[in-house]
């Protein structure tokens, strides 16, 4: 995972500092970043305005799953982070359980799909999208 896109992590002038922690912030690998535009693209969603929204809603497997969907511009309490020309919108109290997430995209011949990758999840179900605390 070396081509992580890192955000939420404040630039310091301390080399150790300069570094961000894993687990702040949202990274976004470039495959994701790739595809995210291309579906932006498709919905008419321009890059200027909107983005990819995620979040977390009750139930599934697990007791808490996953939401993915494309916004055509941040609500007003939003937390927006900014790949290179994709943002990525969380509510807040979604925020709270993505923080320190990798959203990833995967094409292969079996699945295609984005994953998230959360360190905050305690335990998930075989579908992918429920997870625990």
């Amino acid at each position: 995972m070396d081509n992580i896109v890192t955000i939420g992590s404040t630039p310091s002038t301390d080399a150790v500092a300069a570094q961000p922690a894993v687990s702040e912030g949202l990274q976004v690998t470039p495959s994701a970043v790739k595809r995210i535009r291309v579906i932006l693209a498709k919905e008419s969603i321009p890059l200027e305005e909107g983005g990819l929204r995620l979040g977390v809603k009750g139930g599934g497997c697990s007791g808490m799953s996953y939401s993915i969907g494309f916004d055509a511009q941040p609500r007003d309490r939003d937390n927006i982070f900014a790949f290179e020309d994709v943002r990525v919108f969380i509510d807040p109290k979604s925020y709270v359980y993505l923080k320190g997430m990798t959203l990833d995209y995967e094409e292969t011949l079996i699945r295609q799909g984005f994953n998230f990758i959360n360190p905050n999840s305690a335990r998930s179900c075989g579908c992918g999208t429920s997870f625990s605390v």
